[in-house]
This record gives C-alpha cells, sequence and structure tokens, in this order.
C-alpha cells in the first residue's frame, strides 16, 4: 500500500480564508467533530483532517468562489476523487465550497448537503466537470474513469457551503466563559492569525513526490496542526488582551484575600507584570507555550481542581524553567485560565 504524492501547492503558499474556514468546520461543526485531531495542510489535499492515531481520515477540498456552477464543482472534486482511487481509505470526502449557483440544489436553504439535494441536471454537469479534469490530469488513469466509480465516488461526497462569519468559526473552538468573549473584531483577528499558522504549514517543505507506506507517515513532515495548538493559541489571544490592568480573577480571590490588605493593589500588579513579561519575552517562548498548554490540560482533565491542586500538578522542572513566574504569579496565570474556561 503506497501513496505518492501529487499536486500539492507549491505555487499558493498561503492559506485563503475558505480553507481556514474549511478547517475549522472540520474542527467544531460536525457531528464527528471531536474524533478528529491532526489537520494536515496541502498534503493529501487542501486539508485532511486525521484522529490521534491517523488512522482515520477526513478529506477536504476547498473553493472560495462564491456562484459555483455544476461543472465547476465537478472539476474541484478532482483531487477527491484521486484519494478516493489511491490505496489509501478515506472515511469521508468534503467539497467545501463558498457558494453555489441557484441551479445546483434542490432545497436551497440546506448548506451542508450530500448527492440526494442536486438537482438531476446539475448532477450530470458535474459528472461532466468531474470527467474532464480527470482526463487532464497525469495522475489519474482513463481506465480509472468510469460511470461506476464516479457514482460511487459521488455517492459518498458531502457538500458544505460556506454560512458564517468569521468571528462564528472562532466563537466555536473552545467553550469560554461569557464574560470573557471579545468583540467581533478580536474574534477576526484571531481566525486571520490561525489562517497565517496554517499557511505557514505550506511553506515548512516541498512534499510532491513523496511516497507514503501508511497514512500516519504524513505526520513525519510537520505539515499539520492539531487541535490542542489551536485552542491553546485561541484561549492565549483571548486572556491576554489585558494583561495589565484586567479584572481580579475569581478563582485567585482565596489567594488574595489572605494576602494582607494594604499589599493586595501591589500583589495584583506584581502578579499581572510578571504575566506580561512571560508573555513577551521572545528568549523563552517555547517555555511559556508548554507551561500554557500543561495548564491547559490539567484544568480540562480535572475540573474540580483548585488552583493549589492544578499548581502542584504542574511538572517542577518546567515551573523553574519559566523564570518570570513565582509562585504567586503562577497561580494567578493559572486562574486566569481556568476562569476564561466554561468547563
Amino acid at each position: 500500500m503506497t501513496y505518492i504524492v501529487k499536486s500539492s501547492e507549491r505555487l499558493r503558499p498561503a492559506a485563503s480564508e475558505t480553507e481556514t474556514k474549511a478547517l475549522l468546520y472540520l474542527m467544531n461543526f460536525r457531528e464527528d467533530s471531536d474524533e478528529v485531531y491532526y489537520f494536515v495542510v496541502d498534503f493529501f489535499n487542501d486539508l485532511t483532517g486525521m484522529c490521534k492515531m491517523a488512522d482515520k481520515m477526513w478529506d477536504v477540498q476547498s473553493k472560495g468562489a462564491k456562484n459555483s456552477s455544476p461543472k465547476m464543482i465537478g472539476k474541484e472534486l478532482v483531487t477527491l476523487y484521486k484519494n478516493y482511487l489511491s490505496d489509501f481509505e478515506f472515511s469521508c470526502f468534503i467539497l467545501f465550497l463558498g457558494g453555489v449557483s441557484n441551479t445546483v440544489r434542490i432545497d436551497n436553504n440546506i448548506n451542508s448537503f450530500d448527492v440526494s439535494n442536486v438537482e438531476v441536471s446539475a448532477l450530470e454537469k458535474i459528472i461532466e466537470g468531474l470527467k474532464e479534469e480527470c482526463k487532464s490530469k497525469t495522475y489519474i488513469n482513463d481506465a480509472e474513469i468510469t460511470d461506476d466509480r464516479i457514482n460511487d465516488f459521488l455517492s459518498k461526497i458531502y457538500f458544505v457551503i460556506d454560512d458564517k462569519e468569521k468571528s462564528e468559526y472562532v466563537k466555536k473552538i473552545i467553550r469560554l466563559n461569557p464574560l470573557i468573549i471579545p468583540k467581533d473584531e478580536v474574534l477576526v483577528a484571531i481566525f486571520n492569525e490561525i489562517m497565517n499558522t496554517q499557511s505557514g504549514k505550506k511553506n515548512n517543505r516541498i512534499v510532491e513526490d513523496i511516497t507514503l507506506s501508511l497514512p500516519n507517515d504524513a505526520i513525519s513532515y510537520g505539515r499539520h496542526l492539531t487541535v490542542t495548538e489551536i485552542k491553546i493559541l485561541v484561549l492565549n489571544r483571548i486572556l491576554t488582551q489585558e494583561v495589565v490592568g484586567g479584572k481580579l480573577p475569581i478563582s485567585f480571590i482565596p489567594i488574595y484575600s489572605k494576602y494582607p490588605e494594604e499589599n493586595r493593589k501591589n500583589l495584583l500588579e506584581d502578579c499581572q507584570l510578571d504575566f506580561s513579561k512571560a508573555l513577551f519575552d521572545t528568549s523563552s517562548q517555547d517555555d511559556y507555550w508548554k507551561l500554557f498548554e500543561e495548564v491547559y490540560r490539567l484544568i480540562t482533565n480535572n475540573p474540580n481542581d483548585d488552583i493549589n491542586e492544578i499548581f502542584n500538578k504542574l511538572d517542577k522542572d518546567l515551573k523553574n524553567r519559566c523564570r518570570h513566574f513565582n509562585v504567586l504569579s503562577l497561580k494567578y496565570f493559572i486562574s486566569k485560565i481556568k476562569d476564561g474556561l466554561e468547563l
């Protein structure tokens, strides 16, 4: 069993808005989204989701045009069809579209659908476009372009039409305390940061003509993001909007209230200053992100633990490597993360 990587987008390094929306759709808006862990960028396709053990794959092709005709839709299906024909097994094939012409759907109110919601005349044009595009590709043999195979392939296709704003996609990433959800312009900025991170994965190595023996071999090339990585990025950006001068975290009150009253204001300011130093010290960013991820993991796995219990479970060496924090400011940092999550 082998897979040869073909037509990775070497000439288009930037991820489009539609590709990032497709990633966040796969991450948050499907019934099986909880199974997706890896997002492999521009390897098998624009985007391929994988479970944690990389033995289940969701294949996604995206197109940003807002008024795709049936024939154009057929042409866009060619990479998905290539993967359908491959030795590797993909559990799902998704075409994520910016929009379609009004000749495509039977019910124009349904934005996620299979071929049962496609007009017969439109389906004929889709097949025509797919066949034409297949014949133009060197990686698909004429013998593989049969009606039986194409009909079976189309029965497995799921069409998704983008119907959400950037901010809506970001809001769905983490269950946040409603009190800290920022304005839409902040959410859009976070969306754009995810998009830029996704683009960076296209630039790290050319993978054209690489031969894979197993799907999980793709993870070795580093062209992927993980669910945890995206969640931590989003949570960090939201929690650090007001590092200095922000409100006292509720989870920190038991510690704060024990402190001498005349020094509490200084305590809060010192904790916020340490947090700010850790956040902006470029020389120790790796340790900061490892600490953030570990705190996030401990809180989500132990939602009933208080701040002191989380602090005690943190790796001692990791705590010491994050040199800007002391015992109190680290507990403040843990409080900010805990209060930001809606557990």
